[in-house]
């Protein structure tokens, strides 16, 4: 009863909202007309970029993404895979949608809806890459957003950070055979060191970099310096994260202007997944009896992607003007949005979830 009290006591003060994340929409917005503006009127500083490459690997992307990603995995505690047990209905309903569910999902719609629904309105040399890049998109959890989405709609901490922690152990060994089988079942023919490679760098040097550090700076200035080291880099990472979405709406600045069609086209089976899969970790998660502040963390993490991962994949694989960076691109331009609608709407429900609890709660799940 008294860790009842004590959730719902967080609930009702929440966590103050910064100003990114109180306007984030705004400011993805304002970096995708740059970025498609820059990239149209001033290709060339693109093209440069595009060209800093070392075994397929875009370095400037690169840093980018170990300089955004690195400091938000600096809050995840991997000590927190203990709570598995105490949360281990929560973790079981979004293990289950992250990688039993979501990847499937996301390569059946892309078959359904790009492979045969649309492909008369799609360029049909493109048709394979963009399936491609949907199932990269969909095939790895979201790391860097999870846990703006929780504080968004005041999910358990505990839980979250347990489950960014499992999820991030589960993505160095699953990532790249979810990726490459399914797209070996499209019968599009992938670069396995290529692929192997982007789970190095994207994920086992950015999660052991943070917990190095991580590991320093709690023996060396304990939670207080960890904590101030973390309020000073929180910028550098969000400046890292806008420049990214400009630097990546640029290099496609021209295909999004002269495919508009396209653009709206891929968004869709996007959008579908969304939901689709959000929607099933939350009713799941109220069939086995989870208590909302699990619950509505688990349907943001069980339908979020990680667009970062994804899109370096997909350039690394396939090239920056191809038709796979281009669907991930997409990924980008709806996963805000589309995340803090669902967010609203687990808030929204939240009286209705709780009236149908089937189990009395045990405590934190």
């Amino acid at each position: 009863m008294s860790q009842q009290c004590d959730i719902a006591a967080r609930r009702s003060a929440g966590a103050p909202l910064g100003v990114f994340e109180r306007y984030l929409s705004l400011w993805v917005g304002l970096c995708i007309v740059a970025g498609v503006g820059l990239g149209h009127f001033f290709p060339g500083p693109f093209q440069v970029i595009g060209k800093m490459e070392a075994a397929k690997v875009n370095l400037p992307v690169a840093l980018l993404i170990w300089w955004m990603i690195i400091p938000m995995l600096l809050k995840i505690d991997f000590a927190a895979l203990h709570g598995v047990r105490e949360h281990w209905k929560g973790v079981g309903a979004t293990l289950f949608i992250n990688w039993g569910v979501k990847p499937f999902s996301m390569a059946a719609l892309g078959w359904f809806f790009i492979g045969h629904l649309f492909r008369d309105w799609l360029p049909p040399e493109q048709i394979d890459a963009y399936i491609a890049g949907l199932i990269i998109l969909a095939a790895a959890p979201c790391t860097a957003m999870v846990f703006v989405w929780s504080n968004l709609c005041r999910g358990e901490p505990h839980y979250t950070l347990t489950q960014v922690a499992l999820n991030d152990v589960i993505m160095i060994f699953a990532f790249a055979p979810i990726v490459g089988g399914l797209l070996g079942l499209s019968s599009i023919v992938v670069p396995w060191e290529t692929l192997f490679l982007s789970v190095g760098l994207y994920i086992v040097v950015p999660v052991m970099a943070a917990h190095g550090w991580r590991r320093r700076l709690l023996a060396k200035g304990g939670e207080e310096g960890l904590k101030a080291v973390l309020h000073r880099l929180n910028p550098l990472s969000l400046g890292a994260l806008l420049l990214t979405l400009v630097l990546l709406f640029g290099f496609q600045g021209e295909q999004i202007l002269a495919q508009p069609l396209v653009i709206l086209l891929l968004a869709i089976p996007i959008l579908v997944q969304v939901y689709f899969n959000a929607g099933l970790a939350y009713l799941l998660s109220r069939q086995l009896g989870v208590v909302h502040e699990v619950a509505a963390p688990s349907a943001l993490i069980g339908a979020s992607n990680f667009f970062e991962l994804a899109v370096a994949t997909a350039i690394s694989l396939f090239g920056f003007h191809s038709g796979a960076a281009l669907a991930t691109v997409v990924g980008v331009l709806v996963e805000v949005p589309v995340m803090l609608s669902v967010v609203h709407l687990t808030m929204w429900s939240r009286d209705w979830y709780e009236k149908g609890l089937r189990v009395l709660p045990a405590p934190h799940d």
